[in-house]
């Protein structure tokens, strides 16, 4: 049973990516340190996730914490990332911390952060949803409009609509700003966009934004994450999810100090 700041966690899952190297090594290197600590955790495949628990180990890259956060955020489950993969940003621990990382968990020294999620549709994202036009190798026109009010037309690739936490992903390889988690704001970032007056634009949380094709009747691909892609027709209505995230982080970690360790923020290129 884990503890932190008032919360109780009774059901506690180990989830990992069988693709990924090392990953099957890490989850019985975890779920013994934990029964040694006498807590008996579920192991669950991140293919084949079930409800039912309260916190999760999530072994694996960015990709399978993603998978993750949205399937357990519609379960009211905390989520812990354990990095195997390349960068690892929303990863807390890696195999080398591993039973450093545990430790701090099961001595109470975390704590929860909610994260907006947005929603079109049935499907909800952690980081991003990316629009682009349904004919390959062509720029699309798309216009935006702001709680119902037409703002622009873009003439480009596509567009990346993100959360705080998806701004330091595909937003920030295309131009976007980097956004504090906290916030409660989106990032609009167009993708190669033909005219140099297109900027990336932050609003409010609470708008609900709207992207059309114009007069294309080829429509859209949508990408969830970059994991789960759909083709829609119509417009696409993104906005605000009911669901968010729940990341277990450890105490003595901030998001500062992530943008400098892991994304070398303001270090010079002979320093990496």
């Amino acid at each position: 049973m884990l503890y932190s700041k008032g919360m109780e966690f009774k059901k506690i899952a180990i989830c990992y990516n069988p693709k990924i190297q090392n990953s099957v090594e890490v989850k019985n290197e975890l779920r013994s340190i934990l029964a040694q600590h006498c807590i008996d955790a579920s192991v669950i495949d991140i293919d084949t996730l079930t409800n039912g628990y309260d916190f999760v180990y999530v072994i694996g890259g960015d990709g399978t914490i993603l998978k993750a956060a949205r399937f357990f955020a519609k379960h009211n489950a905390a989520i812990f990332g354990i990095n195997l993969g390349r960068l690892g940003f929303l990863s807390q621990s890696s195999k080398e911390y591993l039973k450093k990382s545990v430790e701090k968990i099961l001595n109470g020294r975390f704590h929860i952060e909610e994260r907006i999620m947005l929603q079109s549709f049935d499907a909800i994202a952690l980081n991003d949803f990316v629009i682009k036009g349904n004919t390959q190798g062509r720029t699309a026109k798309l216009s935006l409009k702001i709680g119902g009010n037409p703002l622009c037309d873009y003439l480009a690739d596509g567009i990346i609509i993100s959360t705080p936490t998806g701004s330091t992903a595909y937003g920030l390889s295309a131009g976007g700003p980097v956004l504090s988690p906290n916030l409660d704001a989106f990032v609009i970032v167009p993708i190669c966009p033909h005219t140099l007056t297109a900027r990336p634009l932050v609003v409010p949380d609470k708008e609900i934004i709207t992207v059309s094709m114009g007069d294309s009747e080829n429509g859209f691909v949508v990408s969830v994450d970059g994991q789960n892609f759909f083709e829609y027709k119509s417009d696409i209505v993104i906005k605000k999810s009911e669901f968010t995230a729940k990341l277990a982080l450890l105490d003595d970690s901030d998001f500062y100090s992530i943008l400098r360790d892991k994304l070398h923020w303001g270090v010079s290129p002979a320093n990496i």
